[in-house]
């Protein structure tokens, strides 16, 4: 079984004293990238647009740490004269700020590539359209399982550049890795990359797929022959996307046998490459439901092998992980019916394998701001649907597109409201599922606070009632 090979030497730094560098964007990776920077004795310009209290807060903290950072507006003339640009993954290219900046010859990167060149870890990378928090949560919790020193980062979270700062980095980083953030890296690669799907996604951000699948392909852009990369043999494009990349391809499956790779053997996850075949437990100890957490089970334990870990850590690491918030997350049961938060379902791809994860009759809740893909691949799937309910921007095409489903659409002004329908509609022994196939920037910051204001209404619509 071919093991990833260590680093070579220093990386190339990005910031060297007293070189002059802007952070566009004060979401926790451009303030963990300006703190960064800092460190590493540049003079640094951090600014947002926004002027909400959570950017005000972050340019007050970076303000008290001796970094300049405002809010509200870009200083441009400052900026173009720059020796460095570090990009929030929020900011699109199209926009204004990008364009402007464009022709003024500054490098431009993300904040995984200014933490890549000061990070002495091995990284895993995990990247794909759907399932890339749960498969990297899953790989960390295997890897410390294993024994092994390992930290999880990126678009789970944590910024790589936090990581970056620590005094003493840990052996391993699992890099939850997003199209947004793979599209300005330069040097940045993996030891072990993880491609575990690809569907339509971002098309209000991209001109079309093909644009979006490029950014995903960056994943390969500095691979060598001793990159390892984990892929999703059912899934062609993600094979097609990766064809030709150098290393040793290993794959999962979750309809039969890959080798070398990690699949569904019967009811068993196995793995079976060069030196190791093992078992390492059955489809019933894992506690996450659906067919596509089987797959992202078996992705994250083929990466945490190629790590060094054992088949018995990884097996039990598996066995024990219960999930994460917002994502087919179970709020509660009442009335003999099943409350599912699915707020994490941004696009209609995720949405599909959360419907394909009950057996049950649902009632499905739809909506908020529509990314530019059709909610038509939904409705083979929906014949078993006791209702569907949508709310937010997307409602009318939603109505558009799935009225010809059996219990056709209802429109709700309101999340609120939309729970208090979705009730009506169900019957015991069903599942309520809230898997918006959109995103939530219609009426929420982001996913995490759509989700809670899900669960807030479920709750309360029993607690006031008393059911």
């Amino acid at each position: 079984m071919s093991t990833p090979g260590r680093p070579t030497g220093p990386r190339p730094p990005l910031v060297r004293p007293g070189d002059a560098v802007a952070v566009l964007g004060l979401g926790v990776s451009g303030v963990a990238a300006a703190r960064l920077a800092a460190a590493r004795g540049a003079s640094v310009y951090a600014s947002d647009v926004a002027l909400t209290d959570l950017q005000s807060a972050a340019a007050e903290e970076l303000r008290a740490e001796g970094i300049d950072a405002e809010v509200g507006r870009h200083d441009l003339e400052r900026i173009r004269g720059c020796d460095l640009l570090v990009v929030s993954p929020g900011i699109p290219p199209s926009a204004e700020v990008r364009r402007e900046l464009r022709d003024a010859g500054i490098p431009s990167v993300a904040e995984v590539e200014l933490a890549y060149r000061d990070l002495t870890s091995r990284l895993i990378g995990v990247t794909g359209t759907n399932g890339k928090t749960t498969a990297t949560a899953l790989c960390h919790q295997v890897l410390l399982a294993g024994g092994i020193d390992a930290a999880a980062a990126g678009n789970i979270g944590v910024p790589l550049c936090e990581i970056a700062l620590r005094t003493t980095q840990p052996d391993w980083v699992v890099v939850e890795l997003s199209s947004f953030q793979l599209a300005d890296v330069d040097a940045f690669s993996v030891e072990i990359g993880v491609l575990l799907n690809l569907s339509p996604d971002h098309l209000d951000r991209y001109r079309d797929l093909a644009s979006y699948y490029a950014d995903k392909k960056r994943l390969f852009r500095n691979a060598t022959a001793e990159s390892c990369w984990v892929l999703n043999a059912d899934d062609p494009a993600v094979l097609e996307l990766a064809r030709g990349a150098p290393g040793t391809h290993y794959h999962v499956s979750t309809a039969g046998p890959v080798r070398p790779g990690a699949y569904l053997d019967d009811d068993a996850l196995t793995l079976d490459a060069p030196g190791r075949c093992e078992r390492w437990l059955t489809v019933g100890e894992i506690r996450l439901p659906g067919r596509h957490n089987i797959g992202n089970a078996l992705a994250a334990g083929l990466a945490a092998s190629l790590a060094g870990c054992d088949g018995e850590s990884i097996g039990r690491a598996l066995a024990e992980f219960e999930g994460l918030p917002h994502r087919l997350e179970p709020v509660g049961t009442y009335d003999g019916v099943l409350w599912v938060n699915d707020s994490k379902a941004t696009n209609v791809a995720a949405t599909l394998v959360a419907v394909q994860a009950f057996d049950r009759p649902l009632v499905l809740i739809l909506g908020g701001r529509h990314k530019g893909e059709p909610f038509a691949p939904l409705l083979p799937w929906l014949d078993r649907t006791s209702g569907i309910v949508a709310f937010g921007e997307a409602a009318p095409q939603v109505v558009a597109e799935l009225n010809g489903s059996l219990s056709g659409v209802l429109v709700e002004s309101s999340l609120e409201s939309a729970v208090r329908t979705a009730r009506e509609l169900a019957t015991p022994g069903g599942v309520i599922l809230f898997s918006p196939a959109c995103s939530s920037y219609d009426m929420f910051r982001n996913y995490e606070e759509r989700g809670k204001a899900f669960r807030r209404a479920v709750d309360g619509l029993y607690t006031r009632e008393g059911g």
